[in-house]
């Protein structure tokens, strides 16, 4: 398993803001329970914008046997979100954790 896929950091630490159009009632796949509205064309992952932010999808410990509870399904800044790229390597260190090898 990747630390990507393991280590939860990126999802609680930013913002989630994607369009209207990813969600399940609309033809996407982020299930409605999970986000609110902003905008007529904006929506937000539920606990991202908290303080600190944690995502309603996220279970376990950050650092520790994280994983999103709607992977398959997650909205394209998500998906978009690179491993081991300098956003990430906040993140992780927001947390305490190292940056991950070959990382910023």
């Amino acid at each position: 398993m990747s630390a990507c896929t393991s280590c939860g950091a990126c999802c609680a630490c930013f913002r989630v803001d994607f369009s209207v159009h990813e969600m399940e009632d609309m033809g996407g796949g982020v299930p409605a329970g999970l986000a609110v509205e902003l905008t007529g064309h904006t929506m937000r992952l539920r606990g991202t914008d908290h303080s600190p932010p944690r995502c309603a999808a996220l279970t376990g410990r950050v650092g520790h046997k994280a994983s999103c509870g709607i992977y398959e399904w997650r909205p394209s800044p998500c998906r978009e979100f690179e491993e081991g790229s300098e956003a990430c390597a906040r993140a992780r260190a927001r947390h305490q954790l190292p940056p991950l090898d070959g990382a910023a």
